[in-house]
C-alpha cells in the first residue's frame, strides 16, 4: 500500500543471477523500480513455466513475489509464495529476512501459531533481531491484547470509496484525510508501485455529516464492501459558513481549490472537494497536521516543488515535509521544513498540542530500525535539529504515522513490536520535554486487527477518535473508522507476583498462591513459574490479597489495590518467604511510583516518607527517573506514605495491614484541578450530607497539612434541567462546601466558591443526548483547583 512510505524500502540485498532469462530480466527491472503490481504479473508467468531457470534463479524469482506480494499488502499471495520457498529447504543466508517476511504474513492472515513458529526459526538466524522474541511471547498469550476489546465500538464510515482514505486530522469542525483521487489536477498520472492514482489531501468541513454504516465486529474484517454515498458537503471557502447578507460580495473565495461564484448553498457531490490546489500536486501529498488555530499546515509531499523534481543519488524521489500558511481562506506556496533530504525520507507529521513540538517519521540514518520517530522543537521562529524518540519507542522495524494528544501520549504505527499482524497501533508516555517515550503499549484490539491499523487521532482519555485499517476485504484498500469507547479505558492492570526466597533471594518455582478479591467468593488459585513468576490481570479499581505458600516455608499474605491507579502499565509485586528457623519477622518490598496530579507523569527527586503504625519508625528515600520508590516492610502492620517536593503537594497514601490501599502517589502543582470523590447531594438540595462530610474532612486535613493553600472550590451539575438554574445550583452547592471547611477552622481568605453548573460535561450527556444514570453521574462532581501552595 502506498502509504507506508513507498520509498522506505527494506534494502534487498540479493544479487540477480547471471542466466536470468528475458521475462525473468523484465520482472526484476519492474522489481529495482518499485513497480511491485507490474512485477507480480511477470514473475507469476516466470514461476508458471519454469523451465530453464537454475535453483538460484528459481529461489531469487519467489523470493522477490513474496516481498512484492507483500509490498501490495496482499498477505494470503505473500504467505502462499514464502511457504512454497521455505518448504524447498533451509534458504542461504543472503535470504534470512524471507523467515521474518513470512512470519510477518502470517500474522496478519490470523495464523498465530504458525506465526511463532517462523519467527523462531528467524530468530535462530539472526539472534540480534530482538523481534523474535517479543512476539514469540506474545503469541504464547494472544488473548492479552484482545482484554478491552468489549470496551470500544468501531464504525466503518460511508466516505470510504473502493480506493484509499487514510490518516485522518481533526481541523475546524471537519476532517481532512489522505485519498486517491481520479487524477493529480487533472493529469492522469498513476504510481508505478501499484497502478493507481496518486494521493491528494481531501477536507470534509462538517464532522456532523459523517455517516457510518454498522459498527464492525471484533477486528473488522467481516464487512462487506460498500462504495461511497452521495453526502452534503459545503464549498470550502471560508473557514466559518455563514448565510449570505447584503454585505457579501459574489465570490465565496477558495480553499486553494476553484472559487466557487454564487456558492453560498450546499451541494451535493459523490466525494470530498479536493482540498486545494495550492497544496495538491500531480504526486502524493499527505498526511498532514495542522495547527491549533489552523493556521498553518504542515504536510507530507513528494520531493516536487515549485515545478521541480528531485531524486537521490540513487535515483529514487523522497518524501519530504511541507508547510503553507492560510490567509481568508486562501493557501500560501508550500515550503520546505529545514531538516528535509533529497537522500532521506521525512513525513507523517504531528504536532503536540501546543505547537511547539513536531513529531514524524523518517528513515534518516542513524536510527534504530527502517523508519523512526523523531521530533524537532519549535524555537527562535524556526525548527530544531530532529531528536530520535529512542529504543522505547523506535524498533528494528517501521514506526510511523505518529500523533500527539493533549496528556502527553504519542500514538504510532509499528510492525517491529509484538502485535496482532502488519501495523499495530501503539501508544507510549512522553518525558516532560516530549523527546523521549517511554512504556510503550499495544492498544489490542478492535482497533488493532490481523491486518494495517495506523494513524490515529484521538483525545486524552481516548474517549473517541478515528483511524485508518485496510481489515475490510482482506486488505485490499485502506479505510477511515470511527470509534468510541463505551466502556473502562484500562479494563485490567497486568500484575506480576514474583515469589522469593526471604533469605537467599532466589525464586521459588511452583509455589502455589491464593488470591481473593471482594465480590468473589471463590479464591483462585495460581502457581509460580519456572521463576517463581504468576502473571495475573486484575479488575479495576478493586483490591485484592495473595497467600503465598509453600512446604518448608512460613505463609505470608500481602495485599495489592488497583484503586485509584491511572494507567494501565504493568506492576510488579514482590513475596518473601521465610523458613521458620530463620524466621524472625516476615518481611516484604513495598513499591510505588510519584507522578503529576495532571498527565500522571512520573517525577524523580521525590522525598518520599514511610511511617510504620506499628512502632512508629520512618523509613525515607527518593524516587528515580521512572518515579519510583520501593521499602522493605513487616507484616502486620499499617503504614502512612508522604511525598515532598517543592512547590508541590499531595494527599498522601495508606496501607493497611492486609495490604489494601495505594503506594501510588499523585502530587499537584498550583493550578492543578483534584476531583473529590463521593460528594453526594439530595435532589435539588445542597445541604452538605453525612457521607459527604466525611470525604470533606479530608479537604480540612489537605488544608491544615499545607496552611499557605489556597483553593476555589468547583461544582458542576449534570446537564438535566436548565443551565440556568444548574449553574445557580451548583454555585450554592460551592458555597456550601466552603461554609463547611470554615466551621472546621478553614480561614474564608483561603478559599473561594464557584459553580460551573453543566458548562464542564466531561463525557456527551448535553442537553438532548439519551445517558444513564452512571454517566449523569461522572458530570455531578465537586472539584477544588489549587491557586497557591506556598
Amino acid at each position: 500500500m502506498i502509504r507506508i512510505f513507498s520509498v522506505l524500502l527494506l534494502t534487498w540485498v540479493l544479487v540477480s543471477p547471471l542466466r536470468a532469462q528475458p521475462l525473468t530480466r523484465k520482472a526484476n527491472r519492474q522489481f529495482d523500480q518499485l513497480a511491485y503490481a507490474s512485477a507480480i504479473e511477470l514473475y507469476e508467468q516466470v514461476l508458471a513455466k519454469p523451465g530453464g531457470l537454475s535453483e538460484v534463479e528459481l529461489r531469487d524469482a519467489k523470493a522477490k513475489l513474496g516481498y512484492s506480494y507483500q509490498q501490495m499488502r496482499d498477505t494470503p499471495n505473500a504467505e502462499r509464495v514464502y511457504r512454497d520457498l521455505i518448504n524447498r529447504g533451509t534458504l542461504p543466508p543472503d535470504y534470512a529476512k524471507c523467515y521474518l517476511y513470512y512470519a510477518q504474513a502470517l500474522a496478519s492472515n490470523g495464523k498465530y501459531r504458525e506465526a511463532q513458529e517462523a519467527y523462531d526459526k528467524y530468530g535462530s538466524i539472526q539472534a540480534s533481531d530482538k523481534r523474535s522474541a517479543s512476539f514469540s511471547d506474545l503469541y504464547h498469550d494472544v488473548n492479552a491484547l484482545t482484554r478491552n476489546a468489549g470496551s470500544y465500538k468501531v464504525e466503518f464510515l460511508t466516505l470510504n470509496t473502493r480506493n484509499a482514505e487514510f490518516s485522518p486530522m481533526l481541523y475546524k469542525d471537519g476532517l481532512v484525510f489522505v485519498s486517491v483521487g481520479n487524477a493529480g489536477n487533472g493529469v492522469k498520472r498513476v504510481f508505478k508501485w501499484n497502478n493507481t492514482p496518486f494521493l491528494d489531501l481531501y477536507y470534509l468541513p462538517d464532522l456532523k455529516t459523517i455517516q457510518t454504516s454498522k459498527s464492525s465486529s471484533i477486528g473488522g474484517s467481516s464487512l462487506a464492501a460498500k462504495p461511497a454515498r452521495t453526502r452534503l458537503i459545503r464549498p470550502l471557502g471560508r473557514d466559518d459558513y455563514t448565510a449570505p447578507t447584503a454585505n457579501d460580495s459574489r465570490t465565496v473565495g477558495f480553499f486553494g481549490g476553484n472559487n466557487i461564484s454564487m456558492g453560498y448553498e450546499d451541494q451535493l457531490i459523490s466525494e470530498s472537494d479536493r482540498f486545494s490546489r495550492t497544496l495538491n500536486t500531480k504526486y502524493h501529498e499527505g498526511p498532514a497536521t495542522f495547527t491549533k488555530d489552523g493556521s498553518r499546515v504542515i504536510f507530507t509531499r513528494n520531493n516536487y516543488n515549485e515545478g521541480q523534481y528531485r531524486e537521490s543519488t540513487d535515483g529514487v524521489n523522497k518524501l519530504k515535509l511541507y508547510t503553507a500558511t492560510q490567509t481568508n481562506g486562501i493557501w500560501s506556496e508550500a515550503e520546505e521544513l529545514p531538516f528535509n533530504s533529497d537522500e532521506f525520507s521525512t513525513g507523517h507529521p504531528a504536532l503536540s498540542k501546543d505547537d511547539k513540538l513536531l513529531y514524524f517519521s523518517s528513515d534518516r540514518p542513524g536510527g534504530w530500525g527502517g523508519t523512526d520517530i523523531y521530533v524537532s522543537r519549535w524555537a527562535d521562529g524556526k525548527w530544531g535539529q530532529p531528536i530520535n524518540l529512542g529504543k522505547e519507542v523506535n524498533s528494528k522495524g517501521n514506526e510511523l504515522f505518529p500523533f500527539a494528544d493533549e496528556k502527553g501520549n504519542i500514538y504510532f504505527s509499528s510492525d517491529g513490536r509484538a502485535g496482532l499482524g502488519g501495523l499495530d497501533i501503539f501508544y507510549a508516555q512522553l518525558t516532560a520535554d516530549g523527546q523521549q517515550g517511554k512504556v510503550v503499549r499495544n492498544l489490542g484490539e478492535p482497533i488493532n486487527s490481523a491486518k494495517d491499523d495506523f494513524g490515529i487521532v484521538t483525545d486524552g482519555e481516548r474517549n473517541s477518535g478515528y483511524f485508518s485499517s485496510n481489515r475490510k476485504n482482506g486488505g485490499a484498500d485502506d479505510d477511515v473508522y470511527r470509534f468510541t469507547r463505551e466502556g473502562s479505558l484500562y479494563p485490567c492492570r497486568e500484575l506480576t507476583v514474583s515469589v522469593v526466597d526471604a533469605r537467599s533471594k532466589e525464586p521459588l518455582t511452583n509455589t502455589v498462591i491464593a488470591m481473593d478479591s471482594p465480590g468473589n467468593n471463590k479464591q483462585k488459585e495460581l502457581k509460580t513459574d519456572a521463576d517463581g513468576l504468576v502473571r495475573v490481570c486484575l479488575d479495576v479499581d478493586s483490591d485484592f490479597k495473595f497467600l503465598a505458600s509453600r512446604e518448608g516455608y512460613i505463609d505470608n499474605k500481602v495485599g495489592f489495590s488497583t484503586q485509584d491507579l491511572s494507567d494501565d502499565h504493568p506492576t510488579r509485586l514482590e513475596i518473601l518467604l521465610d523458613k521458620p528457623e530463620a524466621a524472625r519477622r516476615t518481611v516484604s518490598e513495598l513499591r510505588g511510583r510519584v507522578t503529576t496530579q495532571t498527565g500522571k507523569l512520573p517525577i524523580a527527586g521525590v522525598n518520599v516518607v514511610l511511617v510504620n503504625s506499628c512502632d512508629s519508625t520512618k523509613q525515607r528515600t527518593t524516587t528515580g527517573p521512572d518515579g519510583s520508590y520501593v521499602f522493605t516492610v513487616q507484616a502486620g502492620c499499617d503504614y502512612s506514605i508522604e511525598a515532598m517536593k517543592d512547590n508541590m503537594g499531595t494527599l498522601g497514601g495508606h496501607i493497611s495491614k492486609d495490604g489494601t490501599g495505594t503506594t501510588d502517589i499523585a502530587m499537584f502543582k498550583k493550578g492543578d484541578i483534584i476531583t473529590i470523590d463521593n460528594i453526594y447531594y439530595d435532589l435539588n438540595k445542597a445541604t452538605i450530607r453525612p457521607d459527604a462530610a466525611v470525604e470533606l474532612d479530608k479537604v480540612v486535613e489537605l488544608l491544615t497539612k499545607y496552611p499557605a493553600m489556597t483553593i476555589e472550590m468547583r461544582s458542576h451539575t449534570d446537564s438535566r434541567a436548565t443551565a440556568v438554574y444548574n449553574k445557580t445550583l451548583s454555585g450554592n452547592r460551592a458555597k456550601s462546601v466552603v461554609a463547611y471547611l470554615k466551621s472546621k477552622g478553614i480561614a474564608m481568605e483561603r478559599m473561594i466558591a464557584k459553580g460551573y453548573g453543566e458548562s464542564q460535561l466531561l463525557n456527551k450527556c448535553k442537553d438532548g443526548v439519551e445517558c444513564s444514570e452512571e454517566d449523569h453521574q461522572k458530570n455531578r462532581r465537586t472539584e477544588i483547583k489549587i491557586l497557591k501552595i506556598n
